[in-house]
Formats: structure tokens, sequence, C-alpha cells
């Protein structure tokens, strides 16, 4: 299934993608410990076996490969583990990035720095998506996900 933009979350994703790479990876994480305490706690087994198949491919990079790799699948490099990102259905893509979060959560995956506080400009890509209903906060990151890559 293929999700777009509805009028509730277009703006948010117009905002999204006016930010830099390394703005993109933070928002997500933030976006992630907003709405964590939220998720259900494990997806189907349909979306968890091919979006860990895809976070597991990070765990054999130093730190430093993690982070390009997030990177890459953003700006829709050509590599292995963007190419494995984008065969995946959109709740498998956004299993992925959960996974990353929790990866950065326990330690498996580079952190965000400590000090790291998103640029000013991204305050109104955070009211944004803090006004949207808990369903259209999901449907905007799925439709953001499938847009990446």
């Amino acid at each position: 299934m293929t999700y777009t933009a509805d009028e509730k979350t277009k703006p948010a994703l117009e905002a999204f993608k006016r930010f830099d790479v390394d703005t993109q990876l933070g928002l997500l994480w933030f976006g992630y410990v907003d709405l964590k305490k939220q998720l259900q706690p494990a997806p189907p087994e349909r979306i968890e076996v091919p979006a860990k198949a895809v976070f597991d491919q990070f765990l054999d990079l130093s730190p430093e490969e993690q982070l390009q790799a997030q990177r890459d699948i953003i700006k829709g490099a050509a590599n292995n583990i963007s190419q494995s990102y984008n065969a995946l259905s959109a709740n498998s893509r956004l299993d992925v990035w959960l996974l990353l979060a929790q990866g950065i959560d326990n330690g498996t995956i580079i952190p965000v720095p400590s000090d790291y506080q998103p640029p000013a400009e991204t305050d109104e890509f955070v009211a944004l998506v803090k006004n949207l209903e808990f369903e259209d906060r999901i449907n905007f990151l799925l439709t953001l996900v499938q847009e990446l890559g």
C-alpha cells in the first residue's frame, strides 16, 4: 500500500523535506522519542522480519558507517542497505527507523550527540507534527518513510 500525504500531513511533509539530511535524522529520532510510549510493542511478523533483516545490516557497520548508511537512505544513494530498504513496504520501512531509534536508545547504533539541539527552523515543523492526532502522525511517518530512498 502506498501512503500519500493528506491535507493534514502535507504541510509537515513539505517542511521536513526542506531540512538537510542530518536535521532530518535528528527529527526522526525526536519523533520516535515523542511517540515510543504510544507505539505497539511489536509489529506483525510480515513487517518485522524484513525490517529486522535491513536493521541487522547496520549492526555489522562501524558507528560512522551506520550514520552514513542512514544518510544514504534519506538521500536515495545506491548501495546494499538502501536497496534493501527500498524493497520494503512502508510499514517495514517505518519499522526500520523504529529499530534504529531503539538501537540508539540501547547503544547498538551510533547515538545522536548528547548536546544535539534541532535548529530553530525546525520549531514550526515540530508544532505542525505535534498538532496532529496520533493516527495522523503515523500516517505522516508512513508517507515520509515511503518517500525516503
